[in-house]
């Protein structure tokens, strides 16, 4: 993608507040599927912000700004995703030591209520499955199924052939169909 000129700071906040800030919440929604935990999913619109705001010299205006949004958030995810999985797993001796004395009593439970409140709201079948997909085929699921993001423009945000859309897409419900049938049957649905 080619850099447009340098525009001045009164320009960058203008197009940051008219064109991004009203997506907010649908890249919040967006990050919170992927991520499925809310903290986390605020870091990551976070970043995404920032770095929109950074980069703003390559979005031209008045294109689609949520397509340019969510490919910034599906390539942090992707970064983070990649540098967490080749990570070692690091263990902090303190979390450690809060473990042992916790484990020894055991009838005094700290229950973060938030958390219980969030995890059950998150808990539901669909949302399970959804999030037990592959990396590559839920955000195709999220993008065209929740978003409602068009097949070229899926093949935009995540760099790939529609024809590669079309077909991680056909594979991503089929793979949902699979894990959703016993959910279905016992809702009185017929499923063959």
């Amino acid at each position: 993608m080619e850099k447009k000129n340098e525009i001045t700071k009164k320009e960058r906040d203008d197009i940051f507040e008219r064109e991004f800030l009203p997506h907010i919440d649908s890249l919040y929604n967006f990050a919170t599927y992927l991520q499925n935990d809310d903290e986390v999913a605020k870091d990551l619109l976070q970043e995404t912000y920032m770095r929109a705001y950074r980069f703003i010299n390559y979005y031209e205006k008045g294109t689609n700004a949520k397509a340019w949004l969510i490919r910034i958030l599906k390539n942090t995810f992707i970064n983070e995703y990649r540098k967490k999985s080749k990570a070692p797993i690091k263990v902090e001796l303190e979390e450690t030591y809060q473990q042992v004395d916790d484990s020894s009593d055991d009838e005094v439970q700290n229950v973060d209520l938030r958390e219980e409140v969030y995890n059950n709201l998150v808990g539901d079948e669909i949302t399970s499955a959804v999030n037990a997909l592959p990396v590559d085929y839920r955000l195709i699921i999220l993008l065209c199924d929740v978003e409602g993001f068009k097949y070229d423009e899926i093949a935009k945000i995540i760099d790939v052939p529609i024809g590669t859309v079309r077909s991680r897409l056909h594979r991503a419900r089929n793979m949902l169909k699979d894990k959703l049938k016993d959910y279905a049957e016992k809702r009185g649905y017929k499923v063959e």
